[in-house]
């Protein structure tokens, strides 16, 4: 069961470093403009008021996400239906929220649960902080992303939820996707939610958006990992689920 407020908590005490950053460059500014004349005082001003902004609308955003708009109760997930010899799959970079309400949601099916975080490639200081305050879920496996110690056709469904963009170069991506779909039955379903590289998410967070990926990249990924886009789904207007399948089946 998810605290209250949890998403955005977890997301200041993991990233506290950019919001330092921008405290200090407001008190930086509100001095400088002190002993400066009053058209330069007008602009620090401007500027200060322009990072409380950006900062202040990412937040509410995130807390609108994580916390109150019902990402993590999973009722938006498609019907998907499992025989208790299901096998569903849990891919993630590091950071897993998720795995936990996968058991939950679907208690009669076997989860194997991977995670392909690599201390080299992803370096980013908020994942190493969310390592430590969360343990991984038991018996998680740590694998290469371009292999995955499992025979063909192996998985029912495969979820890939805000991790698929942490690796960041296209033909790579393509490599990952490409071992999803060797392991995924020729029924099955890989579902990936991201956050997309569109106006929604670069309203709420500013440059922040870059990290995400263009929907154009994902269809182009999909496509050289010879997946389709079954159907896609908005849970909020910053969020998009691709609910995809292995090419040449059936509906």
């Amino acid at each position: 069961m998810r605290k209250p407020f949890q998403g955005i908590w977890n997301i200041i005490r993991f990233n506290w470093h950019f919001y330092l950053l921008s405290f200090s460059l407001v008190l930086l500014i509100t001095l400088i403009s002190q002993v400066l004349s009053k058209p330069y005082t007008i602009v620090g001003n401007i500027i200060c008021l322009l990072v409380i902004a950006i900062t202040t609308v990412s937040l509410i955003v995130s807390f609108y996400i994580y916390d109150i708009s019902g990402l993590y109760k999973l009722n938006w997930l498609p019907a998907l239906t499992f025989s208790p010899n299901s096998k569903i799959a849990n891919v993630h970079a590091g950071f897993d929220e998720t795995s936990i309400l996968l058991s939950n949601k679907y208690p009669r099916v076997e989860l194997t649960v991977f995670d392909f975080y690599d201390p080299v490639k992803h370096t980013e200081v908020s994942i190493k902080r969310a390592r430590k305050a969360y343990p991984p879920f038991p018996c998680t496996q740590q694998i290469e992303f371009s292999q995955i110690p499992l025979p063909g056709n192996y998985f029912d469904c495969i979820f890939i939820i805000f991790s698929a963009h942490e690796i960041r170069k296209e033909g790579e991506r393509d490599i990952f996707f490409t071992e999803l779909n060797r392991i995924l039955k020729p029924k099955g379903h890989i579902i990936v939610i991201e956050h997309l590289r569109d106006i929604p998410n670069f309203l709420a967070y500013n440059i922040g958006f870059f990290h995400f990926i263009k929907r154009s990249s994902w269809y182009s990924t999909f496509k050289a990992a010879d997946l389709i886009v079954h159907r896609t789904k908005k849970i909020t207007p910053f969020i998009t689920t691709f609910i995809l399948k292995k090419n040449g089946t059936a509906s």
